[in-house]
């Protein structure tokens, strides 16, 4: 599987990565996600692996702290061989420090986070979301003590605007702290709202984009259709009472095509369309799956293996092209084009 480098940066990240948020569902929400345990996720793990995956991605409120449980038990023998991803900014208890991006906070869940995984460092620590309530000042010394210290190797965001992205590279530079290599971020054919400033600030900062909900949700695998096994059993998005505002005239289409495509390519899947469509998207260096079985997770994986051609991913992109163009890109691609190359072109119908 091929390897990139996150941002800029000398951690190599394989362009599949694996995500753990179906690992160990402790709640009703999370049992929807999934609920993996130890030895189903060796199994998954050891597929993952054989593949060429080395990045496995998980956060400390996942499962209320089980999906770290989990991943340490299935990692058992081979820390050495694969990166670990946590995150932390959630709530992870009732008290006042128990959320958020403070050094009070931020210090606890790390360590919290290593005796759970069951490991001396943490090979990639995200902060989950944006905390406004805290200096970013605050947060990036923490964050910095903690990579000096050796419990973290690097630092990401997710969930950034790009102005705080922005905000926060800039601190870094300024304080000569370690600075963000990357970001989780969503991007789908659905969802392409990180193109307007999220990648393009990726891109012309050295930030590397790893990728969350890259099929919606699931919607792209094409199996939300009655034809297609729908109504068998509830699906997440229908458990989560988010079907209906997937099912528009733009999406239909996206999907049609996806299955269009896949037909093309023998023993190919929508969802590997989707995926490859992913791959190929500048600032992208990987794309994070995720399975609650060996069968999704061998499809997705497959993706890694072909390639979509010039005219697919033009296809692609005019059938997902959002029918907002915001400003100022809108402004920047019709008269400077040429002087914003970081920019992503829009097909016209």
């Amino acid at each position: 599987m091929e390897m990139r480098f996150l941002g800029r940066s000398g951690l190599q990240c394989s362009v599949l990565s694996f995500g753990c948020m179906t690992f160990g569902g402790a709640n009703n929400f999370f049992k929807a996600v999934g609920e993996t345990e130890a030895d189903e996720a060796r199994r998954l793990l050891d597929i993952c692996l054989e593949a060429g995956v080395n990045l496995f991605d998980t956060a400390d409120v996942y499962a209320g702290g089980r999906s770290e449980e989990v991943l340490a038990e299935a990692i058992k023998g081979r820390r050495n061989d694969i990166l670990i991803a946590t995150k932390a900014n959630g709530r992870t208890g009732p008290a006042a420090h128990d959320v958020g991006l403070s050094r009070r906070h931020l210090v606890a869940a790390c360590e919290a986070s290593l005796r759970r995984l069951g490991t001396d460092w943490i090979d990639l620590y995200q902060v989950h979301s944006f905390d406004a309530l805290t200096p970013l000042e605050e947060t990036l010394r923490a964050l910095d003590d903690l990579v000096r210290s050796g419990k973290v190797r690097y630092v990401a965001c997710s969930n950034y605007a790009g102005w705080q992205l922005m905000k926060a590279l800039s601190i870094s530079d300024r304080l000569n702290l370690n600075r963000f290599i990357g970001q989780q971020i969503q991007y789908s054919l659905l969802v392409r709202d990180a193109e307007e400033e999220l990648l393009p600030c990726g891109v012309d900062q050295g930030v590397g984009a790893l990728i969350w909900s890259r099929l919606a949700q699931g919607y792209l695998s094409g199996k939300f259709s009655e034809a297609d096994g729908r109504g068998q059993a509830p699906t997440r998005l229908e458990a989560m009472g988010r079907l209906k505002e997937f099912e528009t005239q733009r999406t239909g289409a996206i999907v049609a095509l996806l299955k269009e495509i896949a037909a093309g390519h023998e023993g190919a899947s929508p969802s590997q369309v989707a995926l490859n469509w992913l791959l190929q998207r500048s600032g992208v260096t990987s794309v994070i799956i995720g399975a609650r079985n060996e069968a999704q997770l061998r499809d997705n994986l497959a993706a890694a293996s072909w390639t979509l051609s010039e005219e697919e991913m033009r296809r692609l992109d005019l059938a997902s092209q959002a029918p907002v163009i915001y400003y100022p890109n809108s402004h920047h691609r019709m008269y400077g084009a040429a002087r914003n190359p970081q920019l992503f072109p829009r097909f016209e119908a």
